[in-house]
């Protein structure tokens, strides 16, 4: 169990995130209080309960912490709702759809000697108050990281914080996964699963040796993608950063994990930020659709197996657990398809004695899917998914207006803009393209893995922000060239466009 020191941090956080906002401009006190507390609080079980009221946990505390000094410290106050219809109806449905899932879900499972109770009515309340929580990071990036230069200093962060977690984790690779048991009194995981390759898997302060690996994947692109778009002087300590967390990444002993870095790297590298975008579309939707190829039997498992066993026989043996699970689990959620089964373990198998769980859910998906059905599945992968489809729309417009006007012989800019406010060159962020890329193969390891972190919210929102951005300067220039195109005497210079 958590010691003193366990539940003493996570009551003082609040504190250190009080800190951050006096001292710092709101993106980056925001990056720092859900990275720090990510990195450095006790994982679960340590948490702190209140009656009615969802647990504080590392993920809760720190974003209920900033959502309250963004109000109190920030110079403009956050706007909860999304601009984007879809976005704020996606939303809206994610947070509350689990109140259906309470009312389809009252009557207790029953077993011989044991049973589940059904869902009360205070569970009504409790869990859209804990999906709020779940979004408050995502709803304060779309906010305070919108600009190139907020989301250069989330990449920055990232890259700083990987570095000097890499100490821990050297660490516990050469001594194994105790620092959390050192510090906060209990081993947050199984140990058998640290053991990997006649060596140790480290963890630190998070929940699973996966976890970490999938933080270093994140701190070695965000290397990559500062090495492309820095200056040219800056380079060569990107590059030593980048090749440092790609030993710390092999050290992590995380399979899949050194795939996705093999694949994601060259395409962050090589390729521009629609085509990027593209690719980021093509795994988002693969990660919706992946439990309709699943019921379709779409999905090759024989192939993925096979290949798994060619690298290791231990790798494909826990790979067809997986796969074994998934199809018990996906056959228990057709039973409550629309908002499934709810919380207390209700969505497992459990042995009709005891009523013990018989079945484990490792994948995100199939968690979500048996506990809130396909409303809240569709509800959080779509709202998780959507900033890089929306950001693909606002590109190809840029990209269409650009051929108009290189047609008309005009040059791409609102610099010329006469006797108007909207004065400033049109122009995407050129990290959107590999935070895209993170985000939507973060959302393809939540098929086999539950490695959603705040982190994941953190880069869907600031992709949110920027595609509204993008999106206001659109219609902004829209309306010049309506504008333009109607008066008496037009000119090449009114003709609205986009530096990209």
């Amino acid at each position: 169990m958590p010691n003193t020191l366990a539940t003493l941090v996570l009551l003082l956080w609040p504190f250190v995130v009080w800190r951050l906002f006096l001292r710092l401009p709101p993106g980056r006190a925001l990056i720092w209080s859900l990275l720090g507390a990510y990195l450095l609080l006790p994982p679960l079980p340590a948490e702190i309960d209140f009656p009615l009221l969802p647990s504080i946990n590392k993920s809760s505390l720190p974003s209920l912490a900033a959502l309250a000094m963004a109000y109190l410290f920030a110079p403009q106050r956050p706007k909860l709702l999304p601009e984007t219809p879809m976005a704020r109806r996606l939303l809206i449905v994610f947070i509350l759809s689990p109140i259906a899932t309470v009312f389809t879900n009252s009557e207790p499972l029953v077993f011989t000697t044991n049973f589940i109770p059904g869902m009360a009515f205070q569970d009504a309340i409790s869990q859209p108050i804990n999906r709020f929580f779940i979004v408050i990071g995502f709803l304060l990036a779309r906010n305070y990281l919108t600009t190139r230069e907020d989301q250069r200093d989330f990449l920055i962060a990232m890259l700083v914080a990987g570095l000097a977690y890499s100490i821990p984790t050297l660490l516990e690779v050469r001594l194994s996964p105790q620092l959390n048991n050192w510090v906060y009194g209990y081993y947050q995981h199984l140990f058998s699963q640290t053991i990997r390759s006649g060596g140790y898997r480290p963890m630190v302060f998070l929940y699973h040796g996966i976890w970490l690996a999938f933080f270093m994947l994140t701190c070695l692109l965000s290397a990559l993608a500062l090495w492309k778009a820095e200056p040219q002087q800056m380079r060569s300590k990107y590059m030593i950063a980048a090749f440092y967390l790609g030993v710390i990444l092999v050290l992590c002993k995380t399979l899949a994990v050194l795939v996705y870095a093999l694949a994601i790297a060259p395409l962050m590298l090589l390729l521009r930020t629609r085509s990027q975008l593209r690719i980021a579309v093509l795994l988002t939707v693969l990660a919706v659709g992946y439990p309709i190829f699943k019921s379709l039997d779409l999905v090759p498992a024989r192939a993925i197996l096979a290949q798994a066993e060619a690298i290791s026989p231990e790798r494909s043996q826990s790979l067809a657990f997986r796969f074994h699970n998934e199809d018990i689990l996906s056959e228990r959620a057709e039973l409550k398809p629309v908002f499934g089964w709810g919380t207390w373990g209700r969505n497992q198998l459990h042995d009709p004695d005891t009523g013990e769980i018989t079945s484990v859910s490792d994948g995100y998906w199939i968690i979500l899917l048996g506990s809130w059905g396909w409303v809240g599945f569709l509800a959080q992968f779509v709202l998780m998914s959507l900033p890089i489809w929306l950001l693909l729309k606002e590109l190809n417009w840029l990209r269409k207006a650009e051929r108009r006007a290189f047609k008309r012989g005009m040059t791409f800019s609102l610099k010329g803009i006469k006797n108007s406010q909207f004065a400033k060159p049109l122009e995407h962020s050129p990290y959107i393209g590999p935070l895209a890329l993170m985000l939507g193969f973060n959302l393809v390891d939540l098929l086999p893995n539950a490695t959603l972190t705040p982190m994941t919210w953190l880069i869907s929102g600031m992709l949110l922000g920027h595609a509204e951005q993008l999106a206001r300067d659109r219609r902004a220039a829209e309306r010049i060239s309506a504008s333009s195109s109607g008066s008496s005497a037009p000119t090449a210079d009114a003709e609205p466009q986009l530096r990209t």
